[in-house]
C-alpha cells in the first residue's frame, strides 16, 4: 500500500537502538526486508496485520511506531525574543499569564549541557513577533504544567530537577538571564518567576526598589531563595596574591566583566566606586561574559586572573575565592501567577529537604531564610 502522506513512523530509530538490521526485524516479524525498508523510507504504509507484528517484534506499542502527523495540535504563541524572519525555529512553550509563550531554542539557549528538547517547531513572520507551532507530540497538560522561571543561579536548576522528582507531572523551564533581564522578562509576561540578586546602595535594599521601579505598579512578591558569597574568582593558590579589587590595578590583573544589568558587574562597579577605582584601569573591564560559568571558565583556561561570581561556582571550578559582599537572591512573583497550581507546587518545595540538601553541599549559601516572603510590592 503507497505511504499516507500523513503517516509518520519511527520504525528505524526504535530497531537500531534494540541494535537488529532491517534483516533481523524482517525475520521476527515475518515479512520481508524490503517491506521494512519500505516503511522506514515513507515509501510503504503497513496493513493493520504487519503494523501489529512490527510492535510485538520490537516491544512497543503500535502508536511508539506510527502516528498522523495531522493529529498533532498547532498553537500561536507570543515569541519571547526576536529572531529574523522566515527562519525554521525549534522551540520550547508555556502558559504565563493566559497566553502561550514560545522561546527559541538557537545559540546558547539550544543548550545546558545536552541539547534541550524542542515542544515544536514554526516559521517566523514578517511584521509579527508571533509564532505558529506546531507540536511534536499532543502532551498539552505538560505544556500547561509548566513554570517558567528567568535568572542566572545556578542552583535554579538544581531545585528544578528537585522539584520535578518531587512533582513528576510538573515541568520547569529555565531561562538564563542576568538580574535585571530576568526582571524585564517576567514584566513582558514571558516568564512566572525572576530571580535576582541586586544590591541598591542608597537604600540598603535587595532587589525590591529594582522591582518597583520596573513593574511601575503591579503588584508582585519577593522570596528569598538564599543569601550567597559574592567576590573575586581567582587562579587556585591565588598567585598573584589578590586580596581586594585595589590589587587588580596595582598588579596588573586582567579580568573579565559581566553585561550591563547582571549583579556581580554592579556589585564590581560598586567596589571599585568605593575605592575610588577608575573602571577604565582594570585591564579586561570591558572584557564581557554572560554567565557565573563563563566567567569561572575564563579563570580555569588562564584567559583572566580574575572575575567576579560567587563562593559556590569558584568551589565547583576548583578556584580560589576572595569574599566581597553577601547578597540576597530573591525570587520575584507577580501576585496574578501565585495561585496557579503549576506555581504553588514550585513554591512548595522550598521547604523540603531534598532541596535544602542540594543548596548545603554546595558551600557558600546561607538558607535560613529559604521561602520567606521579605517583601511585597
Amino acid at each position: 500500500m503507497k505511504q499516507d502522506s500523513d503517516l509518520r513512523n519511527n520504525l528505524k530509530s526504535i530497531r537500531t537502538r534494540l541494535g537488529m538490521s532491517q534483516q533481523d526485524l524482517a525475520n521476527i516479524a515475518s515479512v520481508t526486508r524490503q517491506t521494512i525498508s519500505g516503511v522506514e523510507s515513507g515509501l510503504y504504509a503497513p496493513s493493520v496485520a504487519i503494523t501489529l507484528r512490527l510492535a510485538k517484534a520490537l516491544g512497543c506499542q503500535v502508536e511508539d511506531l506510527f502516528w498522523l502527523e495531522r493529529d498533532l495540535p498547532e498553537i500561536e504563541a507570543v515569541l519571547a525574543k526576536p529572531v529574523p524572519n522566515g527562519q525554521q525555529l525549534r522551540v520550547s512553550v508555556a502558559r504565563v499569564g493566559g497566553q502561550w509563550i514560545a522561546y527559541p531554542l538557537i545559540g546558547k539557549d539550544a543548550f545546558r549541557q545536552d541539547m534541550i528538547p524542542a515542544d515544536g517547531e514554526g516559521e517566523t513572520c514578517t511584521g509579527t513577533n508571533k509564532i505558529r507551532v506546531r507540536l511534536l507530540d499532543d502532551n498539552l497538560d505538560t505544556l500547561h504544567n509548566t513554570v517558567v522561571i528567568a535568572g542566572c543561579a545556578p542552583v535554579i536548576s538544581l531545585w528544578a530537577r528537585a522539584t520535578e522528582r518531587w512533582h513528576p507531572q510538573l515541568r520547569v523551564q529555565y531561562n538564563f538571564a542576568n538580574s535585571m533581564a530576568a526582571l524585564h522578562s517576567l514584566c513582558r509576561g514571558e516568564a512566572h518567576i525572576a530571580g535576582m540578586h541586586l544590591y541598591d546602595p542608597e537604600t540598603g535594599e535587595y532587589n525590591t526598589p529594582f522591582v518597583r521601579d520596573v513593574l511601575a505598579g503591579r503588584e508582585a512578591v519577593l522570596i528569598t531563595l538564599g543569601v550567597w558569597e559574592e567576590g573575586l574568582l581567582l587562579k587556585s593558590g591565588n598567585p598573584m596574591g589578590i586580596r581586594t579589587v585595589s590589587d587588580l590595578v596595582a598588579g596588573g590583573a586582567t579580568i573579565v566583566n559581566r553585561e550591563i544589568g547582571s549583579g556581580s558587574r554592579m556589585l564590581l562597579e560598586q567596589t571599585l566606586q568605593k575605592e575610588q577605582i577608575p573602571f577604565d584601569a582594570v585591564q579586561g573591564f570591558d572584557n564581557i561574559l554572560k554567565s557565573h560559568q563563563d566567567v569561572a571558565q575564563a579563570v580555569v583556561r588562564g584567559v583572566a586572573d580574575a572575575g567576579m561570581s560567587t563562593a559556590s561556582v569558584a568551589t565547583a571550578f576548583g578556584l580560589g575565592f576572595i569574599p566581597l559582599h553577601q547578597s540576597r537572591y530573591d525570587l520575584v512573583i507577580l501576585k496574578e501567577y501565585l495561585e496557579e497550581a503549576p506555581v504553588q507546587q514550585l513554591l512548595s518545595t522550598l521547604g523540603h529537604r531534598m532541596v535544602h540538601s542540594q543548596f548545603e553541599i554546595l558551600g557558600g549559601y546561607d538558607i535560613s531564610k529559604i521561602g520567606e516572603v521579605v517583601a511585597t510590592v
